[in-house]
């Protein structure tokens, strides 16, 4: 999950967000960019390529953190703008239905999400794009896999904290079961 501090006046200051990570859940929004064809079908789903505080390149999904007295749905447009571009266009569903809740623990075990930092309650969301996409902020790439590639377990090996497993609960969401 990123960790840009924002400047928005009312959000946290660092000191204050890592005081308030120590003592409650954070709400995240996290999206899949998918491009789907005539029919609906999803054709490729676009994974980001980042690196790591350690230095590593890991693959990640869109996502961030919903700010105080914002909407889901903007939260969702701004992280996806952040990260794919101005005019990657996504088609938010008018239903903000997630296909799942992921609850990231500090301690590992606890679920399949793990986020050192916090405990993090996040609603995901496959989120079908039709603009020209062109990384920003802290992502080197965005990368446009099929629906079998993104199930392969070398693509899943390279995404920290559990995101691999929010892909593959994405792709079975959209009938894509490997």
């Amino acid at each position: 999950m990123s960790d840009l501090t924002e400047t928005t006046p009312g959000w946290l200051s660092t000191d204050e967000l890592h005081m308030a990570r120590a003592r409650m859940p954070v709400l995240y929004v996290e999206a899949v960019p998918v491009r789907v064809d005539e029919s609906g079908e999803v054709t490729s789903i676009g994974v980001l390529l980042r690196i790591g505080s350690d230095g590593t390149i890991s693959r990640n999904l869109v996502s961030g953190r919903v700010m105080h007295h914002e909407r889901v749905r903007d939260a969702l447009l701004r992280h996806l703008e952040k990260d794919l571009g101005p005019v990657a266009l996504p088609h938010v569903p008018a239903s903000l239905q997630p296909f799942t809740v992921a609850e990231y623990f500090p301690t590992a075990g606890i679920t399949p999400f793990h986020d050192p930092r916090q405990h993090a309650v996040s609603l995901a969301y496959v989120v079908p794009v039709t603009g020209d996409c062109r990384p920003r902020q802290d992502a080197l790439d965005l990368v446009w896999l099929s629906p079998q590639e993104a199930a392969s377990p070398a693509v899943q090996g390279e995404m920290p904290g559990g995101q691999g497993v929010l892909l593959k609960q994405a792709l079975a969401h959209t009938g894509h079961m490997y």
